[in-house]
C-alpha cells in the first residue's frame, strides 16, 4: 500500500484528505509518468459517481492533465467499469474515475485505469506519489497551443450499456427484478440495462441528491433490498454500491446472497459448460470456509490472494482462470471485464438462473456458508499502522486461533481504503466465535487509538 494511493487508488475526505490541490498534482504527474514516451498529447478519460465533491475535483484533475498538455473526454457520471471499459473501447491512455465507491458522500477518491482497462501497476502510483509528495522534479507547465482541451462525450454511457447488453445469453422476459442503485452511478444505467434485456425492473434509491450516495441502502445497507423483495415478492433483488463495481443480492424469499455465493454458483455453471478456464476460480482471504470447501467438492481449484480486487486480477492473469473476485461483490469475469463489475456480474447471474430454470434462492441454497463475525474498528492513522507489531493484539488472536481450532481461523486486518481495522472470525460454533471477536476488537480498539 502506498503513501497515496491504497488498494483501490487514493482516497479520503473530499476537500480534507483528497484535496483540490492534490487532485490537480495527481492529475499532472500522471500525466509525466505515462507519458514519457509518447510524441503526441495523452488523451484521458474521466468519470465521476455522484458525489458532491465529484465536480469539485474532476475540474481539478483536468486542470492538473490540461497544464500537462493532456486533451480530457468527460462522460459524466458512470459506474467505475464503464470507463475500464471505454478507456480501452476508445483507445485513451488513461481512465481517470472520481468516486469513493462504498463509502459515506463526505468521502471520495481517484482511480486511475492505464489504456489497457486495468488499474494502473503499484510501481507507476510509487511514481506519482514520488513527484508529488518527495519533490523529485518539476515540470514546465505547457503555454499557448499546447495546453490541452476538455470535450464531453453524449454516447458513453449507452456505448457502455451496449456492451452489457451483449453479455447476455438470451433476453429476461417474464423476471421481476428489483434494483437499488444506492443512489449513485448504476442510476444512470441499471434501468435502461435490464428494460432492453426484458426484465420487468423496479428500481430504487435511483435519485442522487449528491449527499444520498451509500446512505441506508444499497449494497452496504442489504437489509433494506432484503426487505422490499419479500413484502413485493420479486423473483430476486439486485444491489449496487455508490460506483456499481460491486453487487451483493437478495433471494426470491428476501435472503441475502453475497459475493461468495454468488462466485461458487458462477463457478459450479462455468465449469459444467466446459467454460471455466483452468478449473480455477481466485478468490482473497476473507472467502468463507464453506465456499471453500464447495468448491472441492464439485472439483473446482482455488487460489487465494490478498483482500482487493487488484489482487484477485493479479492472481487471475497468472493463473490464467477467468472468475474471481471478493465477498464483498467484487467479481470479476476477465472475458468480459478488467475490474470487478456490479452490473456485468448480475446480466452472468440472470443468464444462469434462466439457463438453470431455478430460482436464485435454490442455486445459492447449495452452498452452506460457516457463520462468519466481521467487526469493523475505527482507528487512527498511526493506530492503523502499528497493527502488525502490537504483542497484545498478536496475543489476543492467538488465543482465539487456539480456541477455534481447525472449526475456524481469525483474520485481523488493516483496510486498505480507511481508517479502519476489519476482525474477522470465522467458526462452526457461532456464540464462541462472536465472543472471540467481541475480545479482539476491544483490545484493537484500546490499543490503536
Amino acid at each position: 500500500m502506498g503513501r497515496l494511493f491504497g488498494t483501490d487508488g487514493a482516497r479520503g475526505v473530499a476537500n480534507a484528505e483528497i484535496s483540490c490541490e492534490l487532485a490537480m498534482k495527481i492529475g499532472r504527474y500522471t500525466a509525466v509518468v505515462l507519458g514519457t514516451e509518447k510524441e503526441t498529447p495523452l488523451r484521458i478519460l474521466i468519470g465521476t459517481d455522484t458525489r458532491r465533491s465529484a465536480d469539485m475535483l474532476s475540474n481539478a484533475i483536468i486542470s492538473g492533465f490540461c497544464s500537462a498538455g493532456c486533451n480530457v473526454l468527460h462522460i459524466g457520471v458512470v459506474p467505475t467499469p464503464a470507463v475500464a471499459y471505454l478507456v480501452r473501447q476508445y483507445n485513451y491512455d488513461a481512465g481517470v474515475v472520481i468516486s469513493a465507491s462504498h463509502n459515506p458522500f463526505e468521502y471520495n477518491g481517484i482511480k486511475i485505469f492505464g489504456s489497457d482497462g486495468y488499474k494502473l501497476p503499484d510501481e507507476a502510483e510509487e511514481q506519482i506519489e514520488a513527484y508529488i509528495l518527495d519533490d523529485v522534479s518539476a515540470i514546465t507547465p505547457k503555454i499557448g497551443e499546447k495546453v490541452g482541451t476538455v470535450t464531453y462525450s453524449p454516447t458513453a454511457v449507452n456505448d457502455y450499456i451496449k456492451h452489457l447488453e451483449n453479455a447476455a445469453d438470451a433476453h429476461f422476459f417474464g423476471m421481476r427484478i428489483a434494483v437499488d442503485c444506492a443512489n449513485g452511478a448504476a442510476s444512470k444505467t441499471a434501468g435502461e440495462l435490464f428494460g432492453r434485456l426484458g426484465a420487468e425492473c423496479t428500481l430504487i434509491n435511483c435519485h442522487p441528491n449528491g449527499v444520498n450516495i451509500n446512505k441506508d441502502c444499497g449494497s452496504m445497507h442489504l437489509e433494506k433490498l432484503c426487505e422490499y423483495v419479500r413484502e413485493n415478492k420479486f423473483d430476486l433483488g439486485l444491489a449496487f454500491d455508490g460506483d456499481a463495481d460491486r453487487l451483493l443480492c437478495a433471494d426470491e424469499n428476501g435472503n441475502e446472497v453475497d459475493g461468495d455465493k454468488m462466485i461458487a454458483v458462477c463457478a459450479k455453471y462455468l465449469k459444467e459448460k466446459g467454460a471455466l478456464k483452468a478449473n480455477a476460480v481466485a478468490v482473497t482471504v476473507m472467502t468463507n470456509m464453506g465456499m471453500l470447501k464447495y468448491l472441492e467438492q464439485n472439483g473446482i481449484r482455488y487460489e487465494k490472494t490478498a483482500v482487493g480486487d487488484r489482487y484477485v486480477l493479479q492472481r487471475m492473469l497468472e493463473t490464467g482462470c477467468n472468475l474471481g473476485g471478493e465477498q464483498s461483490g467484487h467479481i470479476i469475469f476477465s472475458d468480459y471485464a478488467t475490474t470487478g463489475d456490479g452490473e456485468m456480474t448480475a446480466v452472468q447471474l440472470l443468464n444462469i438462473i434462466r439457463a438453470s430454470g431455478k430460482t436464485l434462492g435454490q442455486l445459492a441454497s447449495e452452498i452452506e456458508l460457516y457463520p462468519q463475525v466481521l467487526i469493523n474498528v475505527r482507528v487512527s492513522a498511526l493506530g492503523k499502522l502499528r497493527l502488525d507489531e502490537d504483542e497484545e493484539i498478536k496475543t489476543a488472536i492467538a488465543f482465539a486461533e487456539e480456541k477455534l481450532g481447525n472449526e475456524g481461523r481469525v483474520l485481523v486486518r488493516a483496510s486498505g481504503t480507511e481508517p479502519l481495522v476489519r476482525v474477522m472470525l470465522e467458526g462452526r460454533d457461532k456464540k464462541l466465535t462472536e465472543t472471540l471477536a467481541q475480545e479482539i476488537a476491544q483490545v484493537v480498539k484500546e490499543r490503536l487509538i
